[in-house]
């Protein structure tokens, strides 16, 4: 297994760009030249990797690089195939290949488990529009079906097991006929990553931004993260998917942040030139195709295909899900706790995904993919609608106080919709007035009025008092980190990426 990659050039990647001011953009015809010189190039990349010869010359030589496996070899009684394509993505412990110096580094001591890390059932739709990624807890009861241990070559009867150990026991084949038989989707490709592969992609990727409304911090992986956005190299985006110590949500809060990390790596690789640059094209792929395992139908020409599919993506074309779960902590003789899934509703979600069928509803009021948000959405910590508001006029500005509450209700915020005067009408930086119980409301509070000051009241309860000053300009809108899931506990990657 090559070692971990580490860049050559240790520039910084470039930070997200900030948005242009003002309104109409300039049709001066010196303003117009470079703008139809990007639209140029882009057409001349999409023709290059649309192109059957050109396309697969740019992608030639890539396959030698795969080891294969054979996850499919003597399946029977296999699920019938549906509609659209599946993936089983699998992410496996690899520490043992990985240097001592980001062993230290990365917190990645202790011996390597010889099992599935992390497990994602990924569905492709079959007009290419949309991509369906279901996270299968590592800890989920399954039932063995019977087969050969790997290691001692031992025959084993059916029997209970954490998901994650029918790859210690049966490799990639096992893990492929236990997800089978616990979803009935049928898998066409199988890929497997592992530490060191993961880390080189998200360096040839050029690093991966992610935001988080509050910090991180995780003593086991090393990963800490102030609140705000944050560019990842390919060693902090491997603590950022690994941690499960920075909540009470354990692996399911993990599970969630890989979740995250997926839809931030799409918007990489459709919004950051990957797909539309042949050379770049081929330098990510070489880096992944050459440190995975991957079934044997499964190679170049399928990068190639994959990356015409995917380069109208957005990140509201992607949708993630878990598996709906019964009982979180499920005692198995011999085994612990297990994760049970609720049978019923992961029976819906996993026809749905047979059946090609969305998972995520229809949002109200959602903008047509392919048009930026003109204004995006800060992730909070706290969900405005669960927040309750009083709205002050701190000024002698005639309305203020009105305009401030109607804003931060049209935000989401429980305003109550009565906004009075403050003591003071000579306040002249806006005040976010709060009770130490309820500092994460007001955070959410303060994330809405930028550039506004947080100040502790003991004792005023769980109401968040707003004293508008003279710097008051708007309400920015936010969002809750975690939203509303709906009926599989889906969202879709524009829901959970950073703003623009």
């Amino acid at each position: 297994m090559p070692q971990p990659h580490r860049p050559t050039r240790p520039a910084r990647p470039p930070g997200p760009q900030r948005a242009r001011r003002g309104g109409a953009p300039d049709r001066r015809r010196g303003d117009d030249r470079p703008r139809w010189g990007v639209r140029l190039a882009a057409g001349l990349a999409v023709a290059v990797l649309g192109s059957g010869a050109i396309g697969h010359a740019v992608m030639t030589g890539l396959d030698t690089g795969i080891e294969r496996v054979d996850p499919f070899k003597d399946m029977k009684n296999r699920p019938q195939a549906g509609h659209g394509l599946n993936f089983l993505l699998v992410g496996t412990d690899g520490r043992d290949k990985i240097t001592p110096a980001d062993k230290r580094e990365y917190r990645l001591g202790g011996a390597p488990c010889h099992c599935t890390d992390t497990v994602m059932l990924v569905h492709l739709s079959a007009d290419r529009e949309r991509a369906s990624v279901v996270s299968l807890p590592r800890d989920s009861y399954a039932e063995l079906p019977e087969h050969r241990d790997e290691s001692s070559g031992k025959q084993h009867g059916p029997h209970p097991v954490k998901l994650n150990a029918a790859y210690a026991e049966g490799g990639p084949q096992l893990t492929v006929r236990t997800v089978e038989s616990m979803t009935r989707v049928k898998i066409d490709h199988y890929l497997e990553v592992d530490f060191t592969s993961f880390m080189k992609t998200v360096d040839a990727m050029g690093g991966v931004e992610i935001c988080t409304a509050k910090a991180l911090r995780d003593q086991n992986t090393g990963l800490d993260l102030l609140p705000g956005s944050h560019r990842l190299s390919g060693g902090q985006a491997l603590q950022y998917v690994r941690s499960r110590h920075v909540d009470g949500a354990a692996d399911l809060g993990r599970m969630q942040r890989q979740q995250r990390f997926v839809a931030a790596l799409i918007k990489q690789a459709t919004g950051g030139g990957v797909l539309l640059n042949p050379v770049k094209f081929k330098e990510v792929s070489a880096t992944l195709l050459g440190s995975v395992r991957a079934d044997r139908g499964f190679g170049s020409e399928q990068m190639l295909a994959l990356g015409q599919a995917l380069r109208d993506f957005t990140p509201a074309s992607s949708e993630f899900a878990s598996v709906p779960i019964g009982n979180p902590s499920y005692p198995v003789k011999g085994i612990g706790s297990t994760v049970k899934w609720d049978e019923p509703k992961a029976a819906k979600l996993f026809e749905a995904l047979r059946l090609d069928r969305p998972l995520a509803p229809a949002v109200p009021g959602r903008q047509p993919v392919g048009r930026p948000q003109q204004q995006p959405a800060v992730p909070v910590d706290v969900p405005p609608q669960q927040i309750r508001v009083q709205v002050e006029n701190g000024t002698r500005i005639d309305g203020l106080g009105g305009r401030v509450d109607a804003a931060l209700r049209a935000t989401g915020f429980d305003t109550t919709r009565a906004p009075g005067n403050g003591a003071s009408r000579d306040v002249k930086r806006t005040v976010v007035a709060y009770d130490p119980r309820w500092d994460r409301s007001a955070r959410t509070v303060s994330t809405a009025l930028p550039g506004s000051e947080l100040r502790a009241v003991a004792g005023q309860g769980r109401t968040v008092l707003v004293i508008a000053g003279a710097d008051y300009r708007k309400v920015v809108p936010v969002r809750p980190e975690d939203p509303n899931q709906g009926q599989y506990g889906v969202v879709t990657g524009d829901q959970v990426i950073c703003g623009n």
